[in-house]
């Protein structure tokens, strides 16, 4: 092989090689040959937009992941092959057989995340969610996928500036927050500098000149500090590097927006760093002792971030003091491990450890609050919603009142507080002392506050806390809470009602029940059930109105009868459609690797582009593709035979697919209507509703046709949001 490739390719390989030796503990060398090769294979022949070797690109992603976050050689050989199973004929597999399960589940992580960070909207909750999964289970896809997008920051000049903007943005919004959020501080800066300079290039070319402009300046005046600083400490000796630091141009720019300043009125453009080396914390005390006997400091920007880290695990001292002609100067003080954790994050543990095991305490607390967020959610919106106030909210420091610490999102309140504790204590939560003082339960706690909360076993959540809580677990336990509470209410008024009538000859309908308790202002057998229960209605009247109902009381409409109405409108629609026409198949999968095979989709699972699938072939020799998730593959012995085969859509899928979609919800007048209402509005095709309605709730089964799985999870999102509906879900037969 290394006769079949230029010389250049393989000084590139030699480069890698020596990076490697230089940044990484131990690894497998002919791992990465090996690697590099698939690679090249891969890749021949393809260019970038540039006009350079496509193959350059993730030679450059390794080198970046070797010179920024090194790891270790399994994401060197990873980052080389990011893009092999989405670009090229080589499949898992072949992965798996070459370089082993470790760099091939890496990579298909990587593949499962392509593209879909795309933008914050419910429409991409789906890829998001999957993201994370596949962060959870190994960190270092996350890691490389960041070092895949530097690098296409780095050369975004070759696209049209239609997809400049639109990747720039999405490097903004979404991969500096998350290299934020994993301590990836120095990669956070390069991402919101390299946004801005294609989101807003006039302020970039600005804001560059003038810094550039005053870096002499600049350089002069902290020198003239820096040298003072340093003698003195080591005077007392301690060994430290002290550096002057510049606000990067993105911080620049947001406080010229922001607090609506010129670039002359920002006066915080001096930094000072002093790195101890030392692993005594103490010493940074210190440090920040002597520098502030002879700099004043300014007390109210002081923070502690070495006592309590941030929730990236960041540690440092944060102050600002008075330099010469009265300038403000920022000041951070830390030891050389922090400094490499404020610049590396959860990369940096690879430095101290030997092998990093997928249940490394420090890489689970980075990974904890992607599991929490995928935990509390029980629908696609409700997951984007935490995953935007996870990334974009600042966060704080709250404590029990035995001194364990909480980290809430600013702006949370007693009642957050309470279900980060316990479900149990926010359900019964009644009031709450914040630092010994009784607050109301809608009061932002701030970091630094004791709490203590006062719960009652007679207290139910309300609906108006709703409005009043900000963290994702919050909102999904009190709604739980609501929606068991009406359950248990319309149940108790059903036995209620079913003794009432118990000893009288005559059948009652739901219908009867809602036409005669109309008076009440009651619209559903549900509604008049919980009425019941709460005693707000007369039952011994309504049924008297029952037994003997007014002769110009009119008559009204089931769902049954909505769901006939429904039906004969799609029995019109199909003959005009045509919409039970048979789709063409035609490479919308791929078979084991292997073309011309004739399979189909199983009807009890209904898959549809997006999906998990897999293959089981039949006795007559044809593949029948289900869901993973689907209840006749899942059994363990059938995974393992040898009658399985691994599937895979094809990207470019044009089809629409039967899915079903199973709905339970109230038994309101108008349901159905509403139903339909919100499908025709998404572009759908209905091929069948069926709707059966019994003791005032009803379950119903719609068979539709869609392009692909995140189209039908944004149209399930949507049918959630029906007044009275209580879940929609995939059908599974």
């Amino acid at each position: 092989m290394l006769a079949q490739i230029e010389k250049n390719h393989y000084n590139k390989l030699n480069e890698i090689l020596r990076l490697s030796r230089r940044n990484l503990k131990n690894f497998d060398e002919s791992l990465i040959q090996r690697a590099f090769f698939m690679c090249y294979r891969a890749h021949e022949g393809e260019k970038r937009a540039s006009g350079e070797p496509f193959f350059y690109h993730p030679v450059e992603v390794a080198t970046i992941l070797l010179n920024e976050l090194p790891l270790d050689g399994v994401s060197v050989a990873a980052a080389l092959l990011h893009d092999v199973i989405e670009d090229s004929g080589y499949t898992y597999e072949d992965i798996v057989a070459e370089l082993g399960v470790e760099v091939a589940d890496i990579v298909e992580g990587l593949t499962k995340i392509s593209g879909i960070m795309i933008n914050r909207e419910t429409t991409q909750a789906e890829g998001f969610r999957k993201m994370l999964l596949s962060m959870v289970k190994d960190i270092r896809v996350i890691l490389i996928k960041f070092c895949d997008r530097l690098h296409n920051m780095r050369t975004l000049e070759s696209l049209p500036e239609h997809r400049r903007l639109k990747i720039a943005l999405e490097t903004r919004d979404i991969y500096a927050p998350l290299a934020h959020r994993f301590g990836l501080g120095k990669m956070k800066v390069e991402f919101e500098n390299l946004a801005l300079k294609y989101i807003d290039p006039e302020m970039y070319e600005f804001l560059q000149q003038k810094v550039r402009l005053s870096r002499g300046e600049r350089i002069n005046y902290l020198n003239k500090m820096i040298d003072p600083i340093t003698a003195d400490l080591e005077k007392q000796g301690f060994k430290v590097e002290v550096q002057g630091r510049a606000k990067h141009l993105f911080s620049i720019y947001n406080k010229m927006r922001n607090k609506n300043k010129d670039f002359e009125d920002i006066h915080d453009l001096y930094g000072l760093r002093v790195i101890v080396d030392t692993e005594r914390i103490a010493d940074c005390f210190a440090v920040y002792g002597f520098i502030t006997q002879k700099y004043p400091p300014i007390p109210q920007h002081f923070k502690d971030y070495i006592s309590i880290p941030k929730h990236n695990g960041y540690q440092s001292l944060h102050s600002a003091i008075i330099g010469p002609k009265g300038n403000m100067i920022e000041l951070q003080i830390r030891t050389k491990r922090m400094h490499e954790f404020a610049e590396l994050g959860v990369a940096a543990h690879w430095r101290y450890k030997e092998k990093i095991s997928r249940d490394d305490a420090h890489i689970d607390s980075f990974l904890r609050w992607a599991r929490e967020l995928i935990k509390d959610a029980d629908s696609a919106a409700a997951f984007m919603e935490g995953f935007k106030l996870n990334l974009y909210h600042d966060e704080i420091y709250v404590f029990t009142p035995k001194g364990d610490m909480k980290t809430m999102p600013a702006g949370a309140t007693p009642i957050d507080f309470a279900y980060a504790i316990h479900t149990e204590v926010g359900n019964g939560c009644i009031g709450a002392k914040v630092n010994g003082k009784i607050v109301r339960l809608n009061a932002q706690l701030k970091s630094g506050d004791r709490l203590e909360i006062i719960t009652s076993k007679n207290q139910k959540p309300k609906a108006d806390w709703l409005k009043i809580v900000v963290t994702q677990r919050a909102k999904l336990k009190i709604r739980s809470a609501i929606n068991e509470e009406r359950r248990l209410q319309i149940e108790k008024g059903r036995g209620m009602w079913e003794k009432m009538v118990s000893g009288t000859k005559k059948l009652f309908t739901d219908n009867d029940i809602v036409t005669q308790a109309k008076r009440y202002g009651i619209k559903t057998p549900s509604d008049f059930f919980s009425a019941l229960a709460n005693q707000q209605i007369n039952g011994e009247e309504v049924m008297e109105r029952v037994t003997n109902p007014r002769k110009d009381e009119p008559a009204s409409k089931t769902v049954a009868d909505e769901a006939r109405q429904v039906e004969d409108y799609l029995q019109i629609a199909r003959h005009d459609q045509d919409l039970d026409r048979p789709a063409s198949k035609k490479d919308e999968v791929t078979i084991a690797g292997m073309s011309n095979i004739a399979y189909s989709y199983a009807k009890c699972c209904q898959p549809v582009p997006g999906d998990d699938v897999l293959g089981f072939v039949t006795s007559e020799g044809v593949v029948k593709i289900h869901r993973k998730n689907c209840l006749n593959v899942s059994n363990e012995n059938l995974l393992k035979s040898e009658r399985v085969v691994s599937v895979s859509w094809n990207r470019k899928v044009e089809t629409d697919f039967l899915a079903g979609i199973r709905i339970v919800g109230e038994d309101r007048l108008g349901i159905s209507n509403q139903l339909t209402t919100v499908i025709s509005k998404f572009d759908t095709n209905i091929r069948s509703i069926s709707l059966h309605a019994r003791d005032g709730m009803f379950v119903g089964t719609l068979m539709i046709y869609v392009r692909n799985a995140e189209k039908l999870n944004t149209l399930m999102d949507k049918l959630k949001k029906v007044q009275g509906i209580f879940t929609v879900e995939r059908l599974i037969s």
